[in-house]
């Protein structure tokens, strides 16, 4: 990783990412469920602490930090390969109407990438942005939980459900989230 997105223990964190090509490939809930249930995973067994999520079709966002003691990039090198793993295993084996085009966009990935063995689906990095002051947290706040509104999906962000907006309406989300005041 370079020095750009470096991500230093204890600190606060933006992070981004991205499915190669921009493939829309969280279209479908069975897809969704698995990033949702990794999150859970992660939170329970290894340290992350979540501030604010939001999945998209082909990407996600968070705001996120470890716990004392653990290793924020361990555990998001751990949720991308578990998820890329998962994700391409259940569209090999769930009906998938675009199931030879995805699997060769991430093979494809996979080949030029000479760590990958055989799928790729997650673009390289978390474009991590360390939050170090109260408006540009407030900033990336908004900026995730605006993003289904201004993709058109839903009129409020508390109205879409993989996204953190619930927690921060005082409704219980799919995910535990500890909320920025």
């Amino acid at each position: 990783m370079g020095l750009k997105n470096r991500i230093i223990p204890g600190g606060l964190y933006f992070l981004t990412m991205t499915v190669v090509d921009w493939v829309d490939i969280f279209t479908k809930p069975v897809y969704k469920h698995i990033i949702v249930d990794a999150f859970k995973f992660c939170q329970e067994k290894k340290g992350l602490e979540l501030y604010a999520w939001v999945l998209m079709s082909n990407h996600l966002h968070l705001i996120a930090a470890a716990e004392e003691g653990r290793n924020l990039s361990d555990i998001l090198r751990d949720f991308k390969g578990f998820t890329s793993r998962k994700i391409v295993a259940t569209i090999q084996e769930e009906p998938e109407s675009r199931k030879q085009w995805l699997l060769h966009r991430f093979e494809f990935s996979a080949k030029l990438n000479p760590k990958v063995r055989h799928y790729k689906l997650w673009q390289d990095g978390n474009e991590a942005k360390e939050l170090i002051s109260n408006e540009f947290i407030d900033q990336k706040l908004d900026y995730i939980h605006q993003n289904p509104v201004r993709a058109e999906w839903v009129d409020e962000p508390e109205h879409y459900r993989y996204s953190s907006a619930k927690n921060y309406a005082g409704e219980a989300g799919l995910l535990k989230v500890e909320l920025i005041n």
